[in-house]
This record gives structure tokens, sequence and C-alpha cells, in this order.
């Protein structure tokens, strides 16, 4: 029962990392990124269908995002969709091979918006991250109701769990205090 608990705990802990540092990826900085465009999902054969899987997608200079569709017919599609994603606030243009999404720079306004979104994202990670402590604990606590494990253990087990989630609250503060320090730097 007890490693069950610390592997359980510190594999929902790293999925929750994971979450949020894909998350963050999708956040503007400035600089062209393939990753910015992760989350787009564009209409095509009349089905909805990540854009990574229909088109090539290569960041050629440091404020250009250039995209190679596997069918031209839907270029136009592509470059609608990204038009009209509000999230992302971008203005392709094609050229009738390839969709070409330049990257303005940030105003200062923006980047305090997106440095506000990145905190209102930790936010939701550290409270997932309470959560899956309090669940941790809940078990433990069962578990030594019920006689299953004995009081220094169930302490032991609790001791655990909170470095776990310490370290992973850490390193939470670390990714949000990187990304902020990036969309920050003109």
């Amino acid at each position: 029962m007890d490693k069950e608990v610390i592997t359980d705990t510190k594999s929902k802990l790293d999925q929750t990392i994971e979450r949020f540092g894909e998350s963050l990826k999708s956040l503007r900085t400035g600089r062209a990124s393939a990753s910015m465009l992760d989350n787009v999902i564009v209409e095509a054969y009349g089905t909805p269908m990540p854009l990574k899987q229909m088109a090539s997608i290569v960041v050629p200079e440091s404020q250009l995002i250039q995209i190679t569709p596997f069918d031209s017919n839907n270029l136009s599609a592509i470059a609608t969709t990204i038009r009209n994603d509000s999230r992302l606030g971008l203005n392709p243009s094609d050229d009738g091979r390839v969709v070409r999404v330049p990257i303005p720079p940030l105003t200062e306004e923006r980047r305090r918006d997106l440095a506000k979104q990145v905190g209102a994202k930790q936010e939701e990670t550290m409270i997932s991250i309470r959560n899956i402590r309090h669940d941790a604990i809940d078990s433990i606590d069962k578990a030594k109701k019920d006689k299953q494990v004995g009081e220094d253990e169930a302490k032991r087990l609790v001791s655990q769990i909170e470095d776990l989630v310490n370290k992973a609250k850490a390193e939470t503060e670390t990714t949000a205090k990187a990304k902020e320090t990036e969309i920050m730097t003109l």
C-alpha cells in the first residue's frame, strides 16, 4: 500500500507539471515557435483535424512561422482558422503554396496580459497539486483507520508526500518565473 500511494502521487504530480509546461508553450512570447500552433484545429474534409497532422510547420526566421499543407486544397482553411483564433491574435497570409504567419512584436500591455495568464495557469496547477496531496493523505488516513498501516508508517508516508508536493510546487514556480521573464523581455 505504501509504495502504491507514493508512486501514484508522484505520477499524478509529474503529469500535472507536464500539462502546465505544455499549456505555457501556447503562450506567445514575441518570437515565432511552431508549438504556438499546437492547439489549432482546422476543419478539413468535413472533420476537425489538428493542424500539425495536415501540414509541416517550420520557423525560418525568429518572427515568422511557415506552414506548408500536405494538400494545397486546405490552404485557405488553415489561414482562415489561424486568423479567426482570437487567442493567437495572428494575421496569416498565403501565396497559393504556403501560409506565412508573421509574429508581431508584443506591446507592453499584451506582455502584462500574458504574464497574468501565466499566473492564472500557475494557480490552476497549484490547485491540482493541492488536490493530489489531499487525495494521497486521505488514502493514507483511510489505511491507518483500517489498520493497514501503523501510526509511524503513516507519518513517514505523509512526510514523503509532502516532499513530493514541495518539489512539484518549486518546479511549477521555476517554470512560471522563466516563462514570465521570457514574455517580459523585449
